[in-house]
């Protein structure tokens, strides 16, 4: 999900991550290693062959 900065999100456990980019790509798949912002990781699901 693409936002506009500067984003601050709070986290489940009350802690917060902030973004001062004036566009922002936030996790909606959790598989991101730096969530709650997107690294693309969800591109990098395996499909099986066929």
């Amino acid at each position: 999900m693409l936002v506009e900065g500067p984003v601050e999100v709070v986290l489940d456990d009350g802690s917060t991550a902030r973004s001062d980019r004036f566009l922002v790509a936030l996790c909606t798949c959790r598989r991101s290693r730096a969530y709650p912002f997107c690294d693309t990781s969800h591109r990098r699901r395996e499909r099986p062959p066929g």
